[in-house]
């Protein structure tokens, strides 16, 4: 509808002036509704409209960001009704700017850049959301109702070598005898109960007695959510094998990716003695079942494990080698060189060699990840476009969260895309351009600024790793910038080619010089990894960083690394803010395990050093692993009846600690013998807190918390802060999501 006059009838009240022109749509003039009502909108939207004209916005990284906070928010928000409300906030956020912003109007063009972002935006989040919910429902399998032993037999889906457990993990395929419904389970099998005269692989029928468990739920709020994951991957149980295992049917004799790859990682192994043979294993087929333990954590503490990890580094010179062997190869052949664009054909021989490295190690969605994001830099460079680039990533994102949605919740995911856009913004900001601009200088000089360069990138991109890693692991190296600048070099430009070129002399049996070269430059890899691993003050423990926290670090860096110019800086707020968050996270005064057995207590012994002490001292390396990070506390965890100020009997411990100004008696239960009840009663009235791995009668009334069994149930595990007399649970954290069987949280 367009403007038109309207001609005044009179010259009364309330008449309009003659000649004068009144539109018909009010919310068009200049977005202001009245002069009163809609002046502080007007002035907001222009506001935002300049920024966005100004500020090089672009929508496709910032769309793929939407997507994944769509997805995101599937995961925080507890329930369905959370989730219908989030996407009709979405649809309604781009009905309402096409209300006010009809297209093809003047209204239209003043406000196009903030019209296009809330439509987009709106829609975008709402579809994220939709699609984790669907891939949720299709996937999700439904885990079993309670522990049991039963006789299995099943089609072998998956195999998975770990000969440094001495073990193998068999995912398979069998039949519920109640429901008659295929189910999926994952058992662990003794190398010994194996059959000596068969192999077991991937299409083979087996049976086995075996003890089987619903996938664990967090121990602990913050700990590992093996039941969600367990979820996405349709497994209903998990467990060990009880006997010995039997071959009812051979795999089919086809050669499979899966045996390659088993055949490829006992060669590797054969090659290379000791540790530095299971890093090359690891590098040349994706196993990482025979890397040692201590190995595996040196590295983890130096910031190493990405390298054990086959992403987007060992996928990318994979790549790389290919593409320039390719490029010059074909270069010597001048009448082919005049006749065909030699980087396209290069650009398609890493290609064949990214997709056969990624198909050789597994497929794994981080490998798949960084495949799909290398053929974008591979079509780039046929293309003579830049390869590098905020789009190309947004691409890849939005590619893997559209087929994997699940993996934006994980570690993997957001650690990869942190450390590729911290890359990006880095190399493409003005300092840095002007900092490697080519100039007239000594070779030395130039090399020098390389150098400087590589560490600066390295400790950017662990100032970008470092929330993800202390969110999800509460634990990060804070030497990984240091020991990166030699490792990753190494790893490129030494070890994988080293092992590519002795698996092509092993055609000719003339690969072992090559493999002596491989082994040292592996041990120099360990060496590295160990060396910092053990500086002092080498590993950063954290407490469970809260959600406020972890995402104004997220929206800091997303901002630092996705606008340009000075409008970038505004992302140093929220990370600044954060990091205060991140400092001031108190450390939980008790943490109690999801099924009462295990208790960690965090205390200041006599010379003012915190330690944690812990009721059992348990067998587990799970357990004491997870009230160790979660404690934020260095050092074994003491038994409590070791300790000077618990009085312990057989049945249980009673502590005194002092928070908050005043004392607190704790009365834990240390086994499950029969207490008398009017005894029980009476120490519960002198408690403030009881914790005990069974139901108690409803006559023990501690003063403040009774987290017995009933509660645990219902709860999960607990994280306590008796100053601030909170507790946190893992049932908040899980809401009515499909893997989470404990009730609402009390």
């Amino acid at each position: 509808m367009r403007d038109v006059p309207i001609i005044p009838m009179g010259d009364g009240p309330g008449s309009t002036p003659a000649g004068s022109v009144v539109s018909a749509r009010p919310w068009q003039s200049g977005g202001r509704l009245s002069s009163t009502g809609g002046g502080w909108t007007a002035r907001a939207a222009e506001m935002a409209e300049r920024f966005l004209a100004g500020a090089g916005f672009d929508r496709a990284p910032w769309l793929a960001v939407l997507f994944m906070a769509g997805i995101l928010a599937w995961f925080a928000f507890p329930g369905p009704w959370y989730w219908v409300a989030a996407i009709a906030a979405g649809i309604g956020m781009a009905g309402a700017a096409m209300l006010l912003w009809p297209s093809g109007t003047a209204i239209c063009d003043r406000r196009l850049h903030l019209r296009n972002a809330m439509i987009a935006g709106g829609l975008v989040f709402a579809a994220g959301l939709a699609v984790i919910w669907v891939r949720s429902g299709i996937v999700g399998a439904e885990p079993i109702a309670a522990p049991q032993v039963a006789l299995l037999e099943g089609y072998v889906l998956e195999r998975e070598d770990q000969p440094a457990e001495q073990r193998i993990r068999l995912t398979l395929a069998i039949r519920d005898a109640q429901s008659s419904e295929a189910r999926k389970v994952r058992i662990n099998v003794p190398l010994s109960a194996l059959p000596t005269d068969a192999t077991i692989a991937e299409g083979a029928v087996v049976r086995s007695r075996a003890r089987l468990m619903p996938p664990a739920s967090p121990m602990l709020p913050g700990s590992y959510n093996f039941a969600r994951a367990a979820w996405f991957k349709g497994l209903a149980a998990t467990g060990s094998a009880l006997g010995p295992v039997e071959l009812v049917r051979a795999a089919p004799s086809r050669t499979g990716l899966a045996t390659v790859q088993r055949t490829l990682s006992a060669h590797v192994r054969e090659r290379v003695d000791g540790s530095a043979g299971t890093i090359a294993a690891a590098f040349a087929s994706g196993d990482r079942g025979g890397i040692a333990r201590a190995d595996e954590e040196a590295m983890r503490d130096a910031g190493l494990t990405h390298l054990l990890s086959i992403s987007g580094l060992h996928v990318s010179a994979v790549i790389a080698a290919a593409y320039f062997t390719v490029l010059k190869l074909l270069a010597l052949w001048p009448a082919l060189a005049l006749r065909v664009r030699l980087p396209v054909v290069a650009a398609a021989g890493g290609a064949l060699a990214g997709i056969g490295y990624t198909l050789l190690t597994g497929a794994e969605v981080p490998t798949v990840r960084s495949c799909v994001a290398a053929m974008l830099v591979l079509i780039a460079l046929a293309l003579g476009r830049d390869a590098l680039s905020m789009r190309m990533v947004a691409v890849a994102a939005g590619f893997v969260l559209l087929l994997w949605p699940e993996s934006a919740i994980g570690p993997s995911f957001q650690m990869s895309f942190s450390a590729v856009l911290a890359i990006i913004a880095v190399s493409g900001s003005g300092p840095v351009r002007a900092f490697l601009a080519a100039r007239e200088e000594p070779w030395w000089a130039r090399a020098g600024r390389r150098v400087v360069m590589l560490f600066v990138t390295g400790l950017v991109i662990e100032l970008a790793l470092m929330p993800v890693v202390l969110f999800h692991f509460h634990r990060a190296g804070l030497y990984g910038a240091l020991a990166n600048v030699v490792a990753i070099p190494l790893v490129t430009f030494v070890s994988m080619p080293l092992i590519a070129i002795a698996l092509v002399l092993d055609l000719a049996g003339a690969g072992a010089p090559v493999w002596w070269l491989v082994e040292h430059s592996l041990d120099l890899l360990l060496g590295i990894a160990h060396l910092t691993a053990a500086q002092p003050g080498a590993v950063k423990l954290m407490p469970q960083i809260g959600g406020m926290a972890i995402g104004l670090f997220a929206a800091g860096g997303l901002w630092l690394a996705l606008w340009s110019g000075r409008a970038r800086l505004l992302g140093l707020v929220p990370a600044a803010v954060a990091s205060v968050l991140a400092i001031m996270t108190p450390i939980p005064d008790l943490l109690v395990s999801g099924d009462g057995r295990q208790v960690g207590i965090t205390i200041d012994d006599a010379s003012g050093e915190r330690q944690l002490l812990s009721l059992r001292d348990s067998r587990s390396d799970y357990a004491r692993d997870n009230l160790i990070e979660l404690a934020g506390v260095k050092g074994e965890p003491v038994p409590l009846a070791q300790w000077p100020g618990a009085r312990c009997s057989s049945a249980f411990c009673v502590l005194v600690v002092e928070r908050g100004g005043r004392d607190w008696a704790i009365l834990m239960a240390r086994t499950r013998d029969r207490v008398e009840e009017r005894a029980l009663a009476s120490a519960c009235e002198r408690a403030d807190i009881v914790i005990a791995d069974r139901y108690l009668p409803r006559s023990c009334r501690p003063r403040w918390l009774k987290a017995d069994r009933r509660m645990l149930d219902r709860s999960g595990g607990l994280s306590i802060n008796l100053a601030s007399q909170t507790v946190a649970s893992v049932a908040q954290r899980e809401g009515q999501h499909g893997w989470w069987k404990g009730a609402a949280a009390p």
